[in-house]
């Protein structure tokens, strides 16, 4: 990989987020194309027509899990190298590197930071956030009542409604309920809580 003329896509359900993504990486020497998708359908589809060099995939993507995204970019666009990022959640690179993705970052670094890890993985590095960043493992109530609406079935609108929330905060908890379980998706999240007690 050369050190200019990257395309990037940047995969992000949250417009002002996915904007400012794209604002940052356009500003770039060495990005030539930045590409957005704002859900799983567009991601691949945009992967397979553009073959971007750089996936820059928000690892919750609504009910979507990113992870499981990514193995569907790969599939799609092969050569095409993922950097997963969250502002809430966390995974470990041996879940992210069995997705297929080839490192994970936190919202919460710099600019700059994050710019520097999307050119690293493009010219074939990996750049994983330190577990040193993950939240501790204990569930809030709150956590405990949105995993047992999960188990129950509930999507994060549901949930929101049954629990007075907005569709945003929900999806705050869902996020750190997947950090705090080290799981990927909702099923993995229901079966782990499950196994915990953490459903009753």
């Amino acid at each position: 990989m050369t050190d200019t003329g990257m395309k990037v896509m940047v995969v992000d359900d949250h417009d002002v987020v996915q904007w400012g993504f794209r604002l940052l990486l356009g500003e770039q020497a060495w990005v030539e194309q930045c590409l957005a998708a704002s859900n799983g359908g567009e991601a691949v589809e945009l992967a397979a027509k553009l073959r971007p060099d750089v996936a820059l995939v928000d690892l919750f993507l609504g009910e979507e899990s990113g992870a499981e995204l990514s193995q569907e970019i790969r599939k799609a666009a092969p050569a095409t190298r993922i950097l997963l990022i969250s502002g809430a959640g966390w995974i470990s690179p041996e879940a992210a590197r069995a997705a297929g993705a080839s490192g994970f970052v936190s919202k919460d670094w710099s600019a700059a930071d994050v710019a520097r890890a999307v050119r690293m993985v493009g010219k074939g590095m990996t750049v994983f956030a330190p577990q040193s960043e993950r939240a501790p493992a204990s569930l809030s109530r709150r956590e405990r009542e949105v995993v047992g609406l999960m188990a129950g079935g509930a999507t994060n609108k549901e949930i929101a409604g049954r629990l007075f929330l907005s569709p945003h905060t929900v999806k705050d908890h869902t996020s750190a309920l997947y950090r705090k379980l080290g799981v990927r998706n909702r099923a993995e999240a229901v079966r782990r809580a499950e196994r915990l007690g953490l459903t009753s």
